[in-house]
């Protein structure tokens, strides 16, 4: 049989698809395809941002088992950049993705066929000098002139590519046409039998997965997929078909096709269309886990495995966050429901290492008396303090925080939302911060709402402070 990789291309579709992911969200969704033995997990293609180059490296020294992808740009010392971060990867890849229809040669390159050529022929030598995995994208390929693609897959092939991606970018082709289109760029290169054959098919006919599969039968080996199914085949998809036509068609894949649904599950609560700060929700399994309850003598075991119940697969570090932020709400009510459960589970898991932790906050405020806070926040073994006043209790516990942190940070919004009904129902701050030009949002969630927001306010500056390291 024939062995199909999976190549997944989620955390690098994230931004374009309308959804962001936090950095540790991302590192979080790659040890997940990594455990799922993915053949490659493929990232976008490094900006001017710091943070970037920190989280290709992080998950290049974090996945063991699949091969770690990321685009190279267009000059050499992007290629070099690209390298760097990667290079530490068990099994690295540079990808040189490059237009090859006359449309977007000239929107995107501002080049012609011979200068695009230089460039494949130039950009496919530098990385393969410094990589053994070099692949080559051909970007909107079935709007290309046949000519010219043939020459481009040829020009790569000859500076030492390794794998040749076909892309349907304006995903336009049915499954015949896809099969065909296939068969006929294997016939005019007959080199790229030496190569793996890739295609990356987007879903704007929403037959993606079908025309895929014809293109497996043509020849292709590797199918780029996401597994939420935002604008390429969807993962659950492509397996269902190689569990229940993979004889037939004489394929098979090394995914971990037992884990996959529950995986999936978990990462679709990480990459759904939401914003930064929205609370995450899954589906219950059964009306009973709707109307689970729990108590303070619940112990970590039975919090950990109602988690589970309601869709949370938790790592034991956020089975342990979750439940130190239970223990807190439990302590100030008779009975914790599922809903505020989850809450909580969205505020205290896949989190940031804290480098800031609160250990006490004191507010007093009145109609007659300006407002105070006094915080003290723990960094490292050290307690630091700060008092200030504010129009209002939680602006007095900010700039409290920040006299702690000794600069203030552009406070761009702030929300409090009632989590559960009733006196003591649970309340979820929000608070978005920006820092650098970027956005960084953090919640919190207590029966106090400036419990809550001195929460959301430090949750939101470890973010800023992890990503600056």
């Amino acid at each position: 049989m024939k062995n199909i990789k999976l190549n997944d291309i989620t955390i690098r579709e994230c931004e374009n698809a309308g959804y962001s992911l936090s950095f540790k969200e991302k590192v979080e969704m790659a040890k997940i395809m990594d455990t799922l033995n993915y053949s490659v997990i493929e990232l976008p293609m490094l900006t001017d941002k710091k943070a970037d180059e920190l989280l290709v490296k992080t998950i290049a020294n974090t996945v063991k088992n699949s091969s770690v992808a990321i685009p190279v740009g267009f000059t050499k010392a992007e290629v070099m950049r690209a390298w760097d971060c990667v290079s530490k990867a068990k099994a690295p890849r540079l990808i040189v993705a490059v237009p090859t229809s006359p449309v977007q040669m000239e929107y995107i390159c501002k080049m012609k066929g011979p200068k695009i050529l230089e460039m494949i022929t130039n950009l496919v030598t530098e990385a393969k000098q410094i990589c053994a995995e070099v692949e080559f994208s051909a970007l909107d390929a079935t709007r290309a002139e046949m000519e010219f693609l043939t020459a481009a897959i040829k020009a790569a092939i000859g500076a030492g590519a390794t794998k040749i991606t076909l892309c349907d970018t304006a995903g336009v082709m049915l499954a015949s046409d896809a099969g065909q289109f296939v068969a006929d760029v294997i016939k005019a290169v007959p080199e790229i039998e030496g190569c793996g054959l890739a295609v990356e098919i987007s879903n704007e006919l929403d037959m993606s997965t079908a025309c895929a599969f014809a293109a497996v039968a043509a020849g292709a080996d590797e199918i780029k997929t996401t597994i939420n199914g935002k604008g390429f085949p969807q993962i659950e998809n492509v397996v269902k078909v190689l569990t229940k036509k993979g004889e037939t068609i004489d394929v098979e894949t090394s995914i971990v096709k037992t884990e996959l649904s529950r995986a999936v599950m978990q990462m679709n609560r990480m990459s759904g269309q939401r914003s930064d700060n929205a609370a995450t929700t899954v589906k219950y399994d059964s009306a009973a886990d709707m109307t689970m309850t729990f108590d303070s003598k619940d112990d970590i075991n039975v919090i950990t495995d109602a988690c589970r119940k309601i869709g949370y697969d938790l790592s034991e570090e956020d089975a342990a966050n979750v439940f130190e932020a239970f223990t807190r709400v439990a302590a100030k009510k008779e009975k914790v429901t599922a809903k505020e459960l989850e809450a909580i589970i969205a505020s205290s898991a896949l989190q940031v290492p804290a480098t800031y932790k609160l250990v006490s906050y004191v507010t007093n405020s009145g109609n007659i008396i300006s407002a105070t806070a006094n915080i003290v926040l723990q960094k490292e073994d050290a307690n630091l303090s700060g008092i200030s006043t504010g129009d209002g209790p939680i602006a007095a516990a900010f700039k409290a925080i920040e006299q702690i942190l000794g600069h203030p940070y552009a406070l761009d919004d702030f929300q409090i939302q009632a989590v559960t009904e009733g006196r003591e129902a649970t309340g979820q701050a929000i608070v978005k911060l920006r820092a650098n030009g970027t956005l960084f949002s953090g919640t919190g969630i207590s029966t106090d709402i400036i419990g809550a927001s001195v929460r959301a306010y430090i949750n939101a500056v470890n973010k800023i402070v992890y990503t600056e390291k």
